[in-house]
Order: C-alpha cells, then structure tokens, then sequence
C-alpha cells in the first residue's frame, strides 16, 4: 500500500482518521482532505466528488458494501461515481445500518431512519460519538458519559462520567470506552466505570473486530487482554499514533497520523 509512486504527492501530510477494508478497495479518511481509494496494486483515487472542499471525515463506514463517511458537514453515502448526501446535515461522528433501518451518532443526538425520514430517538441534547445496539440495550456514548436503554424494562439508565465518551466495545462482558481525556473506561456489570490509565499512554478508541478488541493510541496499536484478573494491553503495532483499524483476513489496517495506512500480518 505503500509503494512510492502510488501515494498522493503530499500523502505524508494528511492526518489519517479513519480505514475501511471492502471487497475491492481499502478506503482511507484524511483529516481536511477528503477519501482516498487505494487498489489491490497499491494505486491511490481521491472519491471527492459530491463533497465540499476540505471536508473533515470523522469515520468512515462499510454497510452492506456501501461506503459511508461521517463528516463535519453529514453523512455521505457513496454511490461508485460520487458522494451523495444523506439527508442529514449536522455533523456525523459513526454510522451503522441494522436490519431495515439506518442509524448515526451526530452533534445533536443519535437519529434513527428506517423509511425516508430520519428522526431522533435519543440524547437531543448531547454530542453523540458512538453506539452499540445489542439485542437488550441500546448505549450510547456522549458528550459527559454513557447512556442506556433497556428495552426489556424500557427504561434509561445515564452515567454521567465528566468525560465525553468517543468510542464503545464490549469485552468479556464488560462494557469498554474510550474518555477524551485518554483513559480506558471498564464497566463493572454493576452500573460504575473504573478509569484506567496506562502509563503515558493517550487512548483514542477502542474497536471490536470479531472476537478481539484493539485499542488505538498516541504509541501505536494495541490489543485488550485479560490477565491475572486485569484489563492490560498487548502491543500490535509501535511507534507512530494509530486512530482507527479495520481486518480483513489475515491483515490489519491502520491509520495513523504521520505515517499513512499500515498494514499489519496477524
């Protein structure tokens, strides 16, 4: 992916945020820069039509092998020629598509479209980042903490941390986050947080790919283990900040801020 003359003239500049491996294509967020597709043979194209000049992507989105990207301007959907928007204009910040219906974290809450109108069903009040939607509980992760629904006892549940919350997983049971403040959040199974800190360590994000959960941070590429009846990390990839992963088969994608896409063999 890295050979010298398939990169962007200034391809050292850009700030990744966010890689999506599809069928065809790897997919790479720039910060300020817009998406860039990179072939099998490492060839890299600028999907830049249909969107505003230096559009800020905050994550991009594989659903049912459409792209998404959540942007500083709203979601996008792209459509093989070009970036169409989808309806929803204030920022974006994860996207995901359940069954029939489309859902996304945005400045204003998390909105919900299951025809052609998109609505909000939660939060209206906060800046939402991510979300989990599990067949019991719907979290949500926001602006000063955690919140959750139970659809069972139809009834919420918030957790007010003085922390926005900017990333979910589960692990072992235990519900994960990620703080802005650079600390890993560990449910406890009984309604608190314990904030770990892991040295010097900034944690960006935390994501589930299949059954393992990896942890992007200021050092590099971790993964969360669980040892000795501790929540620790194991190192994947040192040496340059990492904000978002993504697997496909046997490899591990990166991006990262000064060092383009890696890919690592696992």
């Amino acid at each position: 992916m890295q050979t010298e003359t398939s990169k962007p003239w200034n391809w050292l500049l850009f700030p990744f945020s966010s890689v999506k491996a599809g069928p065809d294509f790897l997919y790479a967020a720039t910060v300020g820069h817009g998406v860039y597709q990179i072939d099998a043979k490492g060839n890299w194209e600028k999907l830049g039509d249909g969107q505003p000049d230096l559009t800020n992507v905050n994550r991009l989105q594989l659903q049912h092998d459409l792209l998404h990207a959540c942007t500083g301007s709203g979601l996008y959907e792209w459509n093989g020629d070009k970036w169409e928007h989808n309806g929803l204009s204030i920022p974006c910040y994860q996207y995901r598509k359940i069954g029939g219906s489309s859902y996304t974290a945005t400045e204003s809450g998390l909105w919900s479209k299951s025809g052609s109108r998109w609505e909000n069903i939660a939060c209206p009040d906060k800046r939402v980042y991510d979300f989990l939607h599990l067949p019991q509980y719907v979290i949500i992760a926001h602006e000063s903490g955690i919140s959750l629904y139970d659809r069972f006892m139809d009834d919420w549940a918030h957790f007010e941390l003085q922390t926005s919350v900017t990333s979910l997983a589960v692990f072992k049971g235990h519900l994960i986050g990620s703080g802005d403040n650079g600390e890993l959040l560990i449910g406890d199974k009984k309604g608190k947080f314990d904030r770990v800190r892991f040295g010097k360590t900034f944690i960006f994000s935390v994501l589930a790919k299949g059954k393992d959960v990896y942890v992007c941070t200021d050092r590099g590429l971790f993964q969360l283990a669980y040892i000795c009846n501790q929540v620790t990390l194991l190192s994947i990839k040192l040496g340059c900040p990492v904000t978002d992963v993504d697997m496909q088969g046997d490899s591990l994608y990166l991006a990262t801020l000064f060092k383009g896409i890696q890919t690592v063999n696992v």
